[in-house]
């Protein structure tokens, strides 16, 4: 009798992670993602007399935050929602003289929020191809200065959020995902009251063109 027991346990045993393995792409989960980040104008300005001395209109910087999600494995296909919070090291730094005055200005990204959802289907039990889509709204600081006086302003952009990657199941509940993302911001939303000399700025909406692109890799488990 006592044999038998043995053998059911160690059957159990050695059947749970392979159950594990094959469901492993649903349930709630939890990530921590780092990677490339670069914001840049969406504007295509060829006629512009003055876009040949722009410069690089680009912001780079590394990128880290959290993320979560619950999946559905319906499958062959899983389906699932997601939430995101990031920040950004992109900062840009440029200096113009007009008149023998010189203007200093900076710009820089900050924290980005995510929600949205994805769909994906199974290559092996182990690897999901999924793509992904939702609605992103980031910060940007702008800071200006004349050597004299100084200005600056934080302000909101939304847009919409478009992406593609391939997550690796490891262990029993881990995981491991590379991704690309594709953001473009429509509307930009100062939200702050400003009142500085012949300053004044409340709350207004205007609407912008700016593009992001993200590489990035996560880590994460599964509960």
């Amino acid at each position: 009798m006592r044999k038998y027991l043995f053998a059911a346990l160690a059957a159990t045993a050695f059947t749970t992670p392979a159950f594990a393995q094959d469901s492993g792409f649903s349930g709630f989960r939890v990530e921590g993602l780092a990677g490339w980040d670069r914001l840049q104008s969406g504007e295509e300005d060829g006629g512009s007399e003055t876009s040949a001395d722009d410069g690089d209109e680009s912001i780079e910087g590394a990128m880290f935050g959290v993320g979560v999600g619950y999946d559905f494995d319906l499958g062959g296909l899983v389906a699932g929602i997601e939430g995101e919070l990031s920040e950004s090291t992109g900062e840009q730094e440029s200096d113009e003289s007009l008149d023998g005055v010189t203007f200093t200005s900076r710009v820089e990204t900050g924290r980005d929020l995510y929600v949205g959802g994805r769909i994906g289907f199974k290559v092996n039990p182990g690897t999901l191809v999924y793509a992904k889509a939702g609605y992103t709204n980031t910060s940007l600081n702008a800071a200006f200065g004349d050597g004299t006086d100084s200005l600056d302003l934080d302000n909101n952009v939304d847009g919409l959020r478009l992406g593609a990657g391939a997550e690796f199941l490891f262990g029993r509940n881990a995981f491991f995902k590379t991704e690309y993302r594709y953001s473009n911001y429509t509307t930009l939303d100062f939200s702050d009251d400003f009142d500085e000399g012949d300053l004044d700025f409340e709350d207004f909406e205007t609407d912008i063109d700016l593009d992001r692109h993200q590489l990035i890799a996560g880590v994460g488990f599964r509960f």
